[in-house]
């Protein structure tokens, strides 16, 4: 086997020329030989990444071992990379917005990658497009070899592959492509295996090493969550690598847990509130945060939420605009967790929203300050027009603006009708208003019409528009606009 990995490993280079180069069996690609490689690879996954890029950089050692596993087990899989700073043109003939973007390319027709971030998620989503659904397992021993390679793998096990269950099992396997699945279809397999016909169940290399499915009506989508869930530990750990899973999985409620590892907060207290977790993981998952990791600063920031408040609990709602709660007391506890949950699935919960203390000076320059607390008061006072700028302090365009904005309120200071101003949307939330992407710039007119701004970001562009309550909004983003998706938070960054 090592002296086929080696030879393989020689052949690589040979199979595309000199031309092509590799890193830790990874191809690196230009725009040279970019064609030339996709278009003579049936399967090929390319990153699309930055050298500075934080997220690249994490995923660049699980994307290398992917590369070095296919290569051992001798797939035709290849996995690639382009410097997306230095091949601007490709980047953008694929419409790389963001880093790292990772597409697809099937007999050189591209697709979305959207799997995990980890060496194992890696391959197993490019075995699963480029496969069967469900690997055919003949042996007892074939089975081991599957389980023991793969973290985790749900077997179904059919001796009549055209039963109706069977068919179920096999379209969850087709869709579900984060996940290894095995079908069983020999009769002295599957009592080797201690199953029975019909049965699915889920083998995994932690925690229970074999669960049952055991609801009375197979349903797709239901099977499809149970996979999920299974699938995850009882409280997940945040990190680059599980981030995709956490934010795009099936389950839209997370109860976060803001623990210090440096203190022993995960001894003292993850033991303790698995069972609750455990009894609630169907509806909501439970995401343990190191609150000592500097790339988890913004979290911290994002729930309004200091140093000195860990150890701690937040529930967050994703589907409900992410909407954040805070648990009534202070202390962690199986008890007090388990009532928080509870609360919130009976409704009795208020959305916690964030607000700074209201400055003594907020009007005292042309630029109005406003906080949660006197927006409503100030922005829908029906005598006066106001334009409101909604900023994150870490935003550069909003930097940018920063002297534009400041001669905007001088030009209107001495105008009883309008009022300038400005709010840190980080650090204060609105129930009625929600915003996604920075600097935000709306307009509340007299007659309580909203206007968002989209134009250039000039004073004369923004003059005009206040002067003439928002008709001079242009109808279209400008480039600008258009470029300001990366001040734009992601989930994976929360």
């Amino acid at each position: 086997m090592r002296v086929i990995f080696f030879a393989t490993l020689a052949l690589l280079g040979f199979a595309f020329g000199d031309d092509v180069t590799t890193e830790e069996n990874v191809l690196v690609l230009t725009k040279g030989n970019f064609d030339s490689v996709v278009s003579s690879t049936d399967h090929i996954l390319v990153e699309f990444y930055a050298p500075w890029c934080g997220h690249c950089k994490s995923l660049a050692p699980e994307y290398a071992k992917a590369a070095t596993k296919l290569l051992e087990e001798e797939s035709p899989i290849k996995l690639a990379k382009v410097d997306a700073t230095q091949e601007q043109d490709l980047a953008e003939n694929y419409g790389v917005r963001g880093y790292p973007t990772l597409k697809f390319f099937r007999k050189g027709n591209p697709i979305d990658y959207t799997g995990g971030r980890q060496a194992d998620d890696i391959v197993a989503w490019l075995k699963k497009k480029t496969g069967p659904p469900a690997v055919e397992v003949t042996s007892a021993e074939q089975a081991k070899e599957l389980s023991a390679a793969s973290p985790v793998v749900v077997f179904g096990f059919f001796s009549n592959k055209d039963s109706e269950k069977a068919k179920a099992f096999l379209g969850v396997a087709t869709v579900v492509d984060d996940q290894v699945f095995a079908i069983v279809s020999d009769e002295k397999v599957i009592k080797e295996l201690e199953a029975e016909d019909e049965d699915v169940i889920l083998f995994k290399n932690f925690e229970e090493p074999r669960v049952k499915y055991t609801a009375e009506k197979f349903d797709e989508e239901l099977f499809k969550t149970w996979v999920f869930v299974q699938s995850m530990p009882v409280i997940v750990e945040f990190s680059h690598e599980t981030a995709s899973k956490i934010f795009g999985g099936q389950i839209k409620y997370h109860l976060l847990l803001f623990l210090s590892k440096k203190n022993g907060d995960f001894e003292k207290y993850l033991e303790e509130l698995k069972p609750v977790c455990k009894n609630y993981r169907d509806r909501i998952m439970c995401v343990a945060i190191d609150t000592d990791e500097d790339d988890h600063q913004r979290i911290l920031e994002f729930f309004g939420m200091k140093k000195d408040e860990v150890p701690s609990a937040r529930l967050i709602a994703l589907e409900q605009d992410m909407a954040k709660y805070k648990p009534a007391v202070d202390e962690l506890s199986a008890n007090t967790v388990e009532e928080f949950i509870q609360s919130f699935f009976d409704g009795k919960l208020k959305q916690h929203l964030l607000s700074e203390d209201l400055p003594s000076d907020w009007a005292a320059k042309p630029v109005k300050v406003l906080v949660a607390t006197n927006f409503d008061e100030v922005v829908f006072d029906s005598n006066k027009k106001v334009l409101v700028e909604f900023y994150a302090p870490w935003c550069g365009h909003c930097k940018q603006l920063v002297p534009i904005y400041d001669k905007l309120g001088e030009h209107f200071e001495k105008d009883d009708d309008v009022v300038i101003a400005k709010i840190d949307a980080t650090a204060n939330e609105l129930e009625h208003t929600k915003i996604t992407s920075f600097p935000t710039i709306k307009l509340y007119t007299k007659d309580n019409q909203v206007r968002e701004y989209n134009g250039e970001r000039t004073l004369a562009g923004l003059t005009k528009f206040v002067e003439t309550d928002g008709a001079a909004a242009e109808a279209e983003p400008t480039v600008t606009e258009v470029d300001e998706e990366d001040e734009t938070p992601t989930r994976d960054e929360l």
